[in-house]
């Protein structure tokens, strides 16, 4: 008598479901932004608030889990995430408690950047952020769901590039800065590059819920063609800005980080058409946005 034993694959474990849906390494996009604008303030002024600086940066994560646990609420309304295993409405299975709780960390953030507001006695921090979170509100939030019309990149760089880093040198500096505007271009860049990767492997689902995103746009192939050319618009600028005195020269420590965009690009080259294969994209463009972005502040600093 024989058995034989027949393999099946293994479904991913709840904690892996959970940390999936948490998404920790993506709370680097909200860190940077405040990060860059508040080391280009210190470079150009010479002072740093550290009261100001840790209460931004803890607001502005508990913004981006805001925005995280909303668009999930907001998906499972279209059925696109549907065959999301990781999305929190479909983990818990409770979508009031999760718009609910991601509403209470709104509050809190918002709580935490009118305290900025407050020290400073000018409520243009605050300003800023609510059109930060209005922006991102329009990204899924209804009626507009502005990413199902291919507009999520445009939102994204405007949200965390200029506006996110114009608070957070504000925050300094009370004053603006146009160095500080150049160095918002490259981290809006490769903020909105996570989103761009982040649509490869599901072209299936988006097209079914009627999402019109650049990879649907373009076609997996085409879109892997543009890729190279997007992780490029992050390190010339900084080598012209260098170049040109715009920047300091040790900013060109961000091209350290090129490993990083090779490696994505490559990747995403060969996978672009294979889902299961290409789904982790979106992580090696968080780990270039994290280290660029680090790299890019610390050359300020230096």
């Amino acid at each position: 008598m024989t058995t034989e034993l027949l393999e099946r694959p293994k479904s991913p474990s709840k904690s892996k479901l959970w940390m999936a849906a948490i998404k920790p390494p993506m709370y680097s996009v909200a860190i940077i932004p405040i990060w860059v604008g508040t080391a280009v303030a210190v470079a150009e002024t010479k002072t740093f608030h550290s009261g100001i600086f840790s209460t931004f940066l803890i607001s502005a994560i508990l913004i981006l889990a805001w925005l995280n646990m909303s668009n999930d609420v907001f998906d499972s309304e279209t059925g696109i995430d549907v065959n999301k295993a990781h999305s929190l409405v479909n983990l818990t299975g409770n979508k009031s408690l999760i718009f609910w709780l991601a509403n209470l960390f709104l509050a809190i953030a918002i709580l935490g950047i009118a305290a900025i507001s407050w020290w400073q006695q000018d409520l243009t921090v605050t300003g800023t952020v609510l059109l930060c979170c209005a922006l991102g509100y329009t990204y899924q939030g209804p009626p507009f769901r502005l990413g199902y019309q291919g507009l999520g990149e445009i939102i994204c760089f405007i949200a965390f590039g200029p506006l996110a880093l114009s608070a957070a040198y504000y925050s300094q500096t009370q004053s603006w800065s146009l160095t500080n505007l150049a160095a918002s271009a490259i981290v809006g860049i490769s903020t909105s590059l996570i989103l761009f990767c982040s649509h490869f492997h599901q072209v299936e689902d988006d097209i079914a819920a009627g999402k019109r995103s650049p990879i649907v746009r373009l076609g997996t192939a085409r879109g892997a063609q543009l890729l190279p050319w997007i992780c490029g618009s992050i390190f010339a600028p900084v080598a012209l800005f260098a170049a040109l005195g715009i920047f300091p020269m040790p900013t060109l420590l961000i091209f350290a980080s090129l490993p990083f965009a090779i490696k994505l690009c490559r990747h995403v080259g060969t996978y672009h058409d294979q889902p299961q294969k290409v789904s982790n994209c979106k992580f090696i463009a968080v780990n270039l946005h994290f280290w660029s972005g680090l790299l890019l502040g610390l050359g300020f600093i230096l």
